[in-house]
């Protein structure tokens, strides 16, 4: 069984937010939220989020055990990306592209593949 959780829109680069789910992939929920802490990224906060909200999701809606959860699966995917336009040298305009991101989280009781 697995519980989800997924949040988005969150203003930070898909690209970035994926070298922060990476590490996670397939470690037990209590090792991933220790990974996250120490992790120096600003997408890390967001991430423990998501993690946290998806093993509450597993021990109140699906009762399973906490202590026993491992994060089975997460993916970030690319939501929007506003455009802005950024004044340049004589009369140019360059396009700023803020980008934005879509992160899911499964957690299950079992460690796949």
């Amino acid at each position: 069984m697995e519980a989800k959780a997924i949040v988005k829109y969150v203003r930070i680069s898909p690209r970035k937010v994926r070298q922060v789910v990476d590490l996670i992939r397939g470690k037990k929920v209590n090792e991933a939220l220790a990974i996250l802490r120490f992790t120096p990224k600003r997408a890390s906060e967001v991430v423990t989020k998501v993690v946290k909200s998806a093993a509450a999701n597993a021990e109140n809606n699906m009762q399973m055990d906490r202590d026993e959860l491992f994060v089975t699966s997460c993916y970030v995917d690319q939501g929007p990306t506003f455009k802005r336009y950024q004044p340049r040298a004589q009369g140019r305009a360059d396009i700023l592209r803020k980008r934005t991101s879509h992160i899911t989280v499964m957690v299950g009781d079992k460690k796949e593949g």
